[in-house]
């Protein structure tokens, strides 16, 4: 198995709520338009085809008014248990594995791009790093709104 360390960000979070409220949100275009990204960005889901070869598309809108198009195609969904997609520009490989522990859902996320030198491209260009965190943030706190409706 190829090593990818040097060239992925990973990030395992447990999250306060049960693995079926988890997928669900991670796999409706309407509530996943509402957490996904960094701090600060919204989202405009044109197309979120969730199954085995589905296309995802949508734009984040940025707080500096930039809208940055997105395009990503599921390549494995197992439910309840791991989401694969492909993103392209720039291209890299997500893997969310979900982990069911009684009412909590523990959440690892790994994103591997093609080069080392592309993963530092994305964190000096966008802080890569510090979205994918805020990004699980969001979702966090998605999740305990959604257990109070």
């Amino acid at each position: 198995m190829e090593k990818t360390e040097n060239r992925q960000l990973s990030i395992t979070r447990t999250l306060n709520a049960p693995i079926d409220l988890v997928w669900e949100v991670w796999s409706k275009p309407e509530h996943i338009a509402q957490w996904w990204g960094p701090s600060g960005f919204t989202n405009t889901i044109d197309k979120m085809d969730f199954k085995n070869g589905g296309e995802w598309n949508f734009m984040m809108h940025g707080p500096d008014g930039k809208n940055y198009p997105n395009r990503s195609v599921f390549t494995e969904i197992v439910p309840m248990k791991k989401i694969v997609y492909e993103h392209y520009n720039p291209h890299f490989t997500a893997t969310i594995l979900f982990e069911a522990m009684e009412e909590k859902t523990t959440i690892n996320w790994t994103v591997v791009f093609d080069t080392q030198e592309m993963l530092q491209t994305v964190i000096k260009a966008h802080n890569a790093d510090k979205g994918l965190e805020q990004n699980l943030e969001k979702l966090a706190l998605y999740l305990a709104k959604q257990k109070t409706i």
